[in-house]
């Protein structure tokens, strides 16, 4: 857990000290005492020690005694599955008029 939104992080390691989760980029897109974050990541090939295709994950967190927790989340595990999304909001987004949350 997580004292800031900085701190927040997918970075993951094993025992050994071998980054298996790793973080590219990161894009906070909402703020409070509900964030949402959105990051790019790498998994490690166990077998091969190499990392595999980037993919995309979306985090809820909650801020709960002072600290960050993770409530939620959504993987996107292709870009094809990125492509999808983009596409459908995309035709969605006008219906949905320009109110800022």
């Amino acid at each position: 857990m997580a004292e800031t939104i900085e701190d927040i992080t997918i970075n993951w390691e094993d025992e050994e000290g071998r980054l298996l989760v790793k973080e590219l980029k990161k894009e906070v897109l909402t703020k409070g005492s509900w964030s949402t974050i959105m990051f790019l990541y790498q998994e490690m090939d166990k077998r091969t020690g190499e990392y595999k295709a980037p993919k995309i994950r979306v985090g809820r967190y909650q801020k709960r005694g002072g600290r960050y927790s993770l409530q939620s989340k959504f993987n996107i595990s292709s870009a094809r599955q990125a492509r999808q999304l983009v596409e459908v909001l995309g035709q969605w987004l006008p219906g949905m008029g320009d109110e800022e949350e």
